[in-house]
């Protein structure tokens, strides 16, 4: 069970590497009178660096787990107060679907390459599945429905996490070389990063705007999750020639995607005060980069190279497919100026 004693020394490690990122974010900002990594980016980075030198031990693991999972899911909860409903309403029913088809088209590829690469078909279904969905989270999901390896899982993560936080990183670089507007960078990052919080982290170096639509899109792209895991738990069951029981519901749609929707929906019907939307902005801000920092310290750069070049392959290609499936979206739907 979790207490104050047991996460504090991870949580504090996350909160000591937070305010370093802030300072050097503030070091950025005096030196060349513009920030060019972010707050957030500089504490997924700070983090990397602690773990690529320091393995943390059982006493540190607990907080950085929590720092990691639970404060970034809260954070993400909280965003559903400062998005707007009318963000939501423009992004409109052809988005809505061209999301659907993203990722159904994302799936059938990423599972197809993975093939052709001679990855067996369970590995090929969570790479596929954690591509085009949500990383880790969908892969958690799938897993269990279609009988995965342990070692499986642990490759598929393994690449998810790396990956993850390399999109994060170079993601905010391509606004300008693709020449993406607000918007449309949003809908960029909300169909290729893998996790919720790193959208957050990919988009608001790039604007408020970018980040709301990024996040309301990337949702929708998590809500996909419950279909998937449901259609290859039929599929799976009816291949075994049994039934195989469907995955809880709270991971076919987590509390904090729920708690996301119900703030959105206060802050649309007026319930949330507006003098509350600073204060709830920034607290979801700060959280945020406390989780990005544990992200950091949770993820070991050289596991990738322990899951072997077709692996490695595969996943890069899925996820370089995943973009340009993205983008031929963005500009077939002339979303933004373009």
């Amino acid at each position: 069970m979790l207490s104050i004693k047991n996460i504090f020394p991870g949580f504090g490690l996350c909160i000591a590497l937070t305010a370093l990122a802030e300072g050097l974010q503030r070091v950025e900002q005096a030196a060349f009178g513009a920030v060019w990594l972010e707050a957030l980016v500089l504490a997924i980075l700070l983090g990397l660096i602690v773990r690529t030198f320091w393995v943390p031990g059982p006493a540190w693991r607990a907080g950085i787990s929590f720092s990691a999972k639970t404060l970034l899911e809260i954070a993400v909860m909280l965003l559903g107060a400062t998005v707007s409903a009318s963000t939501v309403m423009a992004l409109g029913g052809r988005l809505l679907v061209g999301i659907v088809a993203a990722v159904v088209l994302s799936i059938i590829a990423s599972y197809t390459i993975c093939r052709v690469l001679k990855l067996h078909g369970k590995l090929a279904l969570l790479v596929a599945c954690g591509n085009s969905i949500c990383g880790n989270s969908a892969i958690a999901a799938v897993a269990p429905v279609i009988g995965a390896e342990a070692h499986d899982i642990a490759s598929s993560i393994a690449f998810t996490a790396v990956l993850g936080v390399a999109v994060v990183l170079l993601l905010p670089l391509l606004a300008p070389v693709l020449h993406l507007d607000l918007t449309q960078y949003g809908v960029l990052a909300g169909l290729t990063v893998y996790a919720v919080p790193q959208v957050m982290a990919a988009t608001l170096p790039i604007g408020a705007l970018a980040n709301q639509v990024g996040t309301v899109v990337k949702l929708v792209r998590v809500l996909m999750l419950g279909p998937v895991v449901a259609a290859l738990a039929v599929g799976s069951a009816r291949s075994a020639g049994q039934t195989r029981g469907l995955p809880p519901l709270k991971q076919l749609l987590p509390w904090f995607i729920v708690g996301f929707l119900a703030l959105l929906t206060a802050r649309g019907f007026g319930l949330v005060p507006l003098i509350l939307l600073g204060p709830i902005k920034l607290t979801s801000a700060l959280l945020t980069s406390v989780s990005m920092a544990a992200l950091g310290l949770g993820v070991d750069v050289r596991s990738v190279a322990s899951a072997g070049p077709r692996v490695t392959l595969a996943v890069s290609i899925s996820l370089l497919v995943l973009g340009v499936i993205s983008l031929f979206l963005i500009r077939f739907l002339a979303i933004g100026h373009a």
